[in-house]
């Protein structure tokens, strides 16, 4: 459905939340002289031909990734991080920026980074062709992907080829993957059947974005390919090993998210039949039903979403300072080690896991900044969930403004008193509606209200 709208502009939202998009002009020359701290203490791991995988067009490269065979059966897996703390030395000017910061926020037309680009899209990022300062993590998996050994440690690393989802679908399709990721999928499947990620509640949030032309503009689900659940399998086997390390040494940081509530679980379950699901298929394992689902749809993007209603609570433990709690959506233990170009409490965990297997103290630094570390990443990260939400909201209601007055079809997700919850299938919306049509019924809805200051939409039903 073509949908004509304004040109989208997201400043108010940037202003709004005080959300810096740019840095002081000293930051910036700070972080284009920042060098490696530990440049004569790495292993030599250049001959690995690494490849990074991102979204097209992506310069902030965390990760590179290179699987092959075992000898004697498996896997081993090398997963490079960037190593940003061999750049950003305890209380500099780019520390104590990030320290306030938290993460990078992303606004649909800019993001707010966590460090100059000078850094994470330069000297720290892992750009093909050139010598990069890593955190190297070394898997050795058996047939299964179930993890036998793994060991971390700083090395410097040379990136072959920068990869995107787009092109390596196309390659997949055609047989002709890059011979670092050949095993990529068959690593990727066997990770997603783990004893546990099988129950795990993996939420495979599709993206929604605009194209358009300037006058012309449609609401559009991104494809999720397969290849982006397999390279998250990578991110997720080391956060998982992590977080089971740290746990382990009772030292370190990890990520939490309680489990849903029984009333929790039941309601989702009747949105899920109200989309039209099979009962069968909702009643079975909430994470087993959510990997049989197809996210590109828009009935799967809107019960991906609703699930995340399922998992609350999220947080980060400190523990030297509190008790180890499971991440419901990994199914176990878990810390966040593989993005710290974008997230500040990644470079604090790798330092701990570095000191894990060195058997060596965690430095003082990660100890001193630890209970701001942990403030820093809850306040940042409802400010990102917050931006994340007021721009999927400005988006819809601005594409939606022209089409006041017009019908739409949908379905009834939850009915109260002469109100009801409902999911507009095209563009894919989630809205409130007044009336009290039957659950789980496709009907047709009028749009009431679009009003992109409010960042509010509205339905009624019955429809005129």
């Amino acid at each position: 459905m073509k949908l004509y709208a304004a040109p989208l502009d997201f400043r108010s939202i940037a202003r709004e939340f005080d959300v810096r998009t740019g840095f002081a002009p000293e930051l910036h020359a700070d972080a284009a002289q920042l060098e490696d701290r530990f440049a004569g203490s790495r292993i030599d791991a250049r001959s690995v031909p690494l490849v990074t995988i991102d979204p097209a067009g992506s310069m902030d490269l965390d990760q590179a990734v290179h699987i092959e065979r075992r000898a004697g059966g498996g896997f081993v897996v090398r997963y490079a991080i960037a190593d940003v703390a061999a750049f950003v030395a305890p209380g500099s000017g780019v520390a104590k920026e990030s320290l306030e910061r938290g993460q990078t926020i992303y606004l649909p037309d800019e993001p707010a980074r966590l460090h100059p680009e000078e850094l994470s899209e330069g000297s720290a990022s892992l750009l093909p062709e050139v010598d990069r300062p890593a955190v190297l993590w070394t898997f050795e998996l058996d047939d299964s992907g179930e993890v036998d050994a793994a060991h971390v440690e700083r090395a410097l690393v040379r990136s072959v080829a920068r990869l995107d989802y787009e092109g390596v679908h196309a390659d997949m399709q055609a047989d002709t993957v890059h011979p670092s990721i050949a095993l990529l999928e068959e690593v990727g499947r066997l990770r997603q059947q783990s004893s546990l990620r099988r129950q795990a509640v993996n939420l495979r949030l599709p993206s929604v974005r605009v194209v358009g032309d300037g006058d012309t503009f449609e609401l559009v689900i991104e494809p999720r390919h397969p290849v982006m659940d397999y390279n998250s399998e990578i991110s997720l086997l080391t956060g998982m090993v992590a977080g089971r390390m740290m746990v382990d040494a009772g030292v370190g940081f990890l990520r939490t998210l309680g489990p849903a509530d029984t009333a929790g679980e039941a309601e989702f379950r009747r949105e899920a039949r109200n989309l039209g699901y099979p009962a069968e298929e909702v009643s079975a394992d909430i994470g087993e039903f959510l990997a049989s689902v197809d996210a590109d749809t828009p009935r799967g993007m809107a019960v991906m979403r609703e699930a995340q209603k399922l998992l609350r609570g999220s947080g980060y433990v400190d523990l030297s300072a509190g008790e180890p709690e499971v991440h419901a959506g990994i199914g176990g233990y878990y810390s966040h080690v593989t993005a710290p170009l974008r997230r500040l409490i990644d470079r604090y965990a790798t330092e701990v896991c570095l000191a894990i297997c060195a058997g060596t103290e965690v430095p003082e630094w990660v100890k001193r900044d630890a209970p701001r570390v942990i403030k820093t990443m809850g306040r940042s990260s409802q400010l990102a969930n917050t931006v994340e939400k007021a721009s999927l909201h400005l988006t819809e209601a601005t594409v939606l403004k022209p089409w006041v007055g017009h019908n739409f079809d949908g379905v009834t997700l939850k009915t109260g008193e002469d109100a009801a919850r409902v999911f507009i299938v095209d563009p894919p919306v989630l809205a409130p509606s007044t009336g009290a049509p039957e659950e789980g019924v496709e009907t047709k809805f009028s749009l009431v209200r679009a009003d992109p200051t409010a960042r509010e939409v509205g339905f009624a039903w019955p429809a005129d």
